[in-house]
């Protein structure tokens, strides 16, 4: 009964993922040379250079499509080799986990996340506001040259609860939901881990290729404007589900999780994205404040002045928000499992 638990589909969507989150937050990102996410960017460029010269929308659903086929192989390839040598030896299974779970964890970045802001948060403390607005220049893409002390802060706390969705809590939603619809439809236990590891994958592909051609430049509007549509439509339940998260996590940090509710409701709609205002918003409400992108949105009210500590607490929210996700998705698949069994 032991091992049938232990090669239960559940059991490994469940120890995978809680692997996957360790690695990343104790050992962080991959080297830029066998990153598979570094991978897909220059998959990206490769296609990028045949499509962009098509000039109407269909370009970016050509790119979206090659890019998705292409990168695919780099979960699927190695995982379907490990499946197949699994007859060899009973210890094989531990090394279809171990790449299940190094390809997972590379899917997300917890780590990189929250240091980054940690970072521009200590050039602040510093009274370093010149390396302060170097090191937010690589998180957003405004210029941050001339930014004020206050508006470094705001641009810390948007990117950082932004990307939460980006970052974590979209990619684990769809690992979870794959692997449970791959199990509902008969698959074998190991290609349950397969298909929910490319499901998470391929949402890591789709937000690189928004992060990367879904602007609307001269440039860029027909090949990028596909990618960010899909990319706003796979993260629509994750975000809203993050934004009522960030209101919880609010609550049990002690901050104003009343005012997060209603600035979540009041100002969740304010940006351009139909996504990225539903954190931004929450957050900008439990610590009562107002986060502003000139010329772009305002969110929250005024009550107090930011200040370094504000990204201090945001980073507290964002952590404990990616743990309460976590347990959430961690909670589903226990169920499902205890009942199997």
């Amino acid at each position: 009964m032991i091992t049938e638990i232990y090669s239960n589909a559940f059991y490994m969507l469940i120890t995978t993922l809680i692997l996957a989150l360790a690695f990343d937050l104790v050992i962080g990102e991959f080297p830029v040379k066998i990153h598979p996410v570094v991978w897909v960017g220059n998959i990206i460029n490769f296609f990028k250079k045949y499509f962009i010269g098509i000039n109407n929308k269909i370009s970016g659903l050509l790119l979206t499509v090659c890019v998705v086929v292409i990168s695919s192989l780099i979960v699927v390839v190695p995982l379907f080799i490990v499946i197949k040598l699994l007859y060899l030896n009973n210890m094989m299974i531990y090394l279809f986990k171990l790449v299940a779970i190094l390809l997972l964890s590379s899917t997300f970045s917890v780590k990189l996340l929250l240091s980054s802001a940690e970072d521009v948060r200590k050039d602040l403390e510093n009274n370093n506001l010149n390396k302060a607005r170097k090191s937010v220049s690589y998180l957003v893409s405004r210029d941050t040259d001339k930014l004020s002390k206050e508006h470094v802060i705001s641009a810390t706390i948007e990117t950082l609860t932004e990307n939460i969705p980006d970052s974590y809590v979209s990619t684990i939603f769809y690992y979870v939901i794959f692997g449970i619809l791959a199990y509902l439809l008969g698959f074998n236990d190991f290609y349950c881990i397969l298909i929910a590891v490319s499901a998470a994958f391929i949402h890591r592909i789709i937000d690189t290729l928004d992060s990367m051609v879904g602007y609307k430049t001269k440039e860029l509007s027909n090949i990028g404007f596909i990618p960010a549509k899909i990319d706003d439509i796979l993260n629509f339940i994750p975000a809203r589900f993050s934004g009522a998260l960030i209101v919880i996590a609010s609550l049990a940090l002690g901050l104003n999780y009343k005012n997060s509710f209603f600035i979540l409701k009041r100002d969740a709609k304010n940006c351009s994205s139909p996504n990225s205002g539903y954190t931004m918003s929450a957050v900008a409400g439990a610590l009562d404040i107002q986060l502003e992108k000139e010329n772009a949105y305002i969110l929250g009210d005024c009550i107090n002045k930011l200040k370094t500590d504000d990204i201090t607490k945001a980073i507290d929210l964002t952590r404990l928000t990616i743990a309460f996700s976590t347990l959430f998705y961690i909670f589903i698949l226990l169920d499902i499992l205890l009942y199997l069994i």
